[in-house]
């Protein structure tokens, strides 16, 4: 009785607040969260594991000491995965990262990938952009994948100095790294000789990535792995 009387609940408040889906605005049916079903199954997931070589690895090597690379999705100019972070990032819809993590650290979990995994951090923002939006956009994501592989999430301390544009060209944020650093470790003794993952929402030429490992490094003992939500193909 209760759950018919839910459901009647849900059909009556769909009609006066329709859900659309995140990916292409049509109309979310019962059982759908976030994206229909017919983006869902049309969203691009890598399918790179933790324990093979895929190109997330190749974009560092040579650069910054981690042990293992991956993302998640592949993200394009004209996508789903283009527009679902947007609506993550811009338009307020922080429960995106949740869906996001949860269906990753399902994965790997399933896979038994990370298990090994001591802590799980994300990518912070600068405080002026974090008080602008609310939220940072990986938190989530974080949180879940956290859960899911049996890791402690850890936020703030590491942190961003400064308010710099994060997916500008990879010259303009190690010329800043070279003045003074971007992001900073607030505590050196909590990581050390742990295993930390690293994660962010987009990999594009992997800078964002190489000055918080950079930071990150500074920790005697400590192993890295990093991997986002979606990467650049």
């Amino acid at each position: 009785m209760y759950s018919k009387i839910s459901n009647i609940l849900n059909d009556i408040n769909t009609v006066l607040l329709p859900r659309l889906c995140f990916g292409c605005n049509a109309l979310l049916y019962r059982g759908e969260e976030h994206v229909c079903t017919v983006c869902r199954n049309q969203l691009p997931l890598t399918e790179y594991t933790f324990n093979a070589v895929n190109p997330v690895d190749r974009i560092f090597y040579g650069r910054i000491n981690i042990i293992k690379a991956s993302s998640f999705l592949f993200f394009t100019e004209k996508g789903i995965v283009k527009s679902i972070i947007h609506y993550l990032k811009y338009k307020n819809q922080e429960q995106i990262g949740a869906f996001l993590g949860n269906w990753y650290g399902h994965i790997l979990k399933e896979n038994n990938f990370l298990n090994n995994i001591d802590y799980v951090v994300p990518v912070p923002l600068h405080r002026k952009k974090l008080k602008k939006r609310g939220y940072n956009q990986v938190s989530l994501f974080a949180k879940l994948i956290a859960e899911h592989i049996g890791a402690q999430y850890l936020e703030g301390i590491l942190i961003k100095t400064a308010n710099t544009k994060t997916q500008t060209k990879k010259s303009r944020i190690l010329r800043w790294q070279n003045k003074q650093a971007l992001y900073i470790l607030t505590d050196h003794e909590i990581f050390q000789d742990k295993n930390v993952l690293l994660l962010d929402d987009v990999i594009t030429t992997g800078a964002t990535m190489e000055v918080c490992v950079t930071a990150l490094s500074a920790t005697k003992g400590i192993k890295i792995y990093v991997a986002s939500m979606a990467i650049v193909p």
